[in-house]
């Protein structure tokens, strides 16, 4: 009977999907489901729906128990086999808002700020202090358990749990497994989707399709490119940034164009306005979206919560298929990120890759790429160079290693001087609050 502890359990749609996965999958139907969550009322509402699920779709096999407020948190880890996590430091209101007004007040402008940029360089900042906490828990009540990580920005934290504590940890992200289909059907090459092969390696929003064959065996690239470059040129879409990649670089990459937009120093900038209605880069889209996503809750979350006929069926999400084939010693690929360690060879040691993984009975199991070709390596590593700072200033708590994060971020050292980035760091800082621990 295994036990999964689901740390940010009120994030009630994607607790559904993961643990109502779980409650689908035989290996996994008997499992010990402990919530837990620091919002009374969304654990209330996850239970509920969760209970639900567990009645009509799997006889009451599953136990579920709640746990809130962070006193009882070690409560809800002991003994805990799985740990999967998906929570927001600070919310839309106020962390969100602030990373996004205060860099607009010196000019630089983002569109999600959840991974790289200052946005999700400070998201990274009042992240990592709950997740040495939440870490230091696992170490002590589930020390065997594996820890499922959902939270951006993704390499920062993976990062940091891998160098700095002995919890046995993995990094998942959604756009590794859409890859390659969103390209295709982009491209009107829908019939090339089934039997496809591809092969995936580099960081977290920035790993590239380094290799794609149809069914039969044969090279995709040639015509993708062909393509690509032909509906750049002949109409603005939404995913003209990772067009414009595979044009300039060669390769196509994992994450959306409007994240890719602000992770270098090439298409949102000052002096060339016009480059945000040639690449049609959504400004300002997170913000937007959050508040979206806010009023869709209102409305879902009296069907998912309080519907008693709620039923699940299993989709693609990486967190029970990785449990299963724990549990079960079967078999599966996964794009995870976890530390390189040698994995790519020209990207730093210490920086935190996707790859792919098997997992099985002995749990994560990395394979190695070796090189990547030279410029999606520089690529790269002009983002890990940040990620790494940022951990950096977390674990030393030195204010300088903050600038130096900021100050080789490729889109803020593109816009801002080193002045204007150490005052907007100091007024996010101040903004910030008791949301970061004190830096020297």
């Amino acid at each position: 009977m295994p036990k999964i502890t689901f740390i940010g359990a009120g994030s009630t749609i994607f607790a559904k999907n993961v643990l109502g996965d779980c409650m689908v999958t035989s290996s996994l139907r008997e499992s010990e489901i402990a919530l837990y969550d620091i919002d009374k009322t969304r654990l209330e509402e996850s239970k509920n729906m969760l209970e639900a699920i567990n009645r009509v779709s799997n006889s009451n096999k599953s136990k579920i128990t709640t746990f809130l407020g962070e006193d009882k948190r070690k409560d809800a880890l002991i003994d805990a086999d799985f740990v999967v996590i998906a929570i927001q430091v600070g919310g839309y209101d106020p962390c969100t808002i602030t990373d996004f007004e205060i860099p607009k007040k010196y000019g630089l402008r983002q569109t999600i700020a959840d991974t790289l940029g200052i946005g999700g360089i400070f998201r990274g900042l009042r992240t990592l202090p709950i997740f040495e906490s939440i870490a230091h828990d696992i170490e002590e009540c589930a020390p065997n358990a594996l820890f499922l990580n959902y939270v951006n920005p993704m390499a920062i934290i993976t990062g940091f749990i891998q160098r700095y504590t002995a919890v046995k940890t993995v990094g998942l992200c959604h756009s590794v497994q859409s890859c390659s289909m969103e390209l295709l059907k982009g491209l009107g090459m829908k019939d090339k989707i089934d039997g496809r092969v591809d092969f995936i390696a580099g960081i977290n929003h920035m790993a590239w399709l380094l290799d794609i064959k149809d069914k039969d065996g044969n090279d995709l690239y040639p015509e993708i490119k062909r393509l690509a470059i032909e509906k750049n040129s002949e109409k603005r879409h939404k995913d003209m940034v990772r067009y414009e990649y595979i044009k300039r670089l060669g390769y196509y990459c994992t994450e959306s164009s409007e994240h890719n937009a602000e992770y270098n120093p090439f298409f949102i900038k000052k002096r060339y306005p016009k480059l945000i209605k040639q690449f049609n880069i959504p400004l300002d889209e997170y913000p937007r979206r959050c508040i979206e996503q806010i009023a869709k809750w209102k409305d879902a979350s009296k069907h998912l919560t309080d519907d008693k006929f709620l039923k699940h069926k299993r989709t693609h999400e990486y967190g029970s298929y990785i449990m299963e084939a724990v549990v079960t010693n079967k078999p599966y690929k996964i794009g995870g990120n976890v530390l390189n360690n040698g994995l790519i060879e020209n990207l730093a040691s210490n920086a935190c890759v996707e790859v792919p993984c098997l997992i099985d009975s002995t749990g994560i199991n990395p394979c190695r790429v070796g090189m990547l070709p030279p410029q999606l390596a520089a690529m790269n590593m002009t983002n890990i160079n940040a990620q790494l700072l940022a951990i950096e200033a977390h674990t030393t708590k030195k204010r300088e290693h903050i600038y130096h994060a900021a100050m080789l971020d490729p889109h803020t050292s593109s816009e801002l001087s080193i002045d204007d980035i150490v005052s907007m760091c100091d007024e996010l800082i101040e903004v910030h609050g008791n949301w970061l621990p004190k830096y020297k």
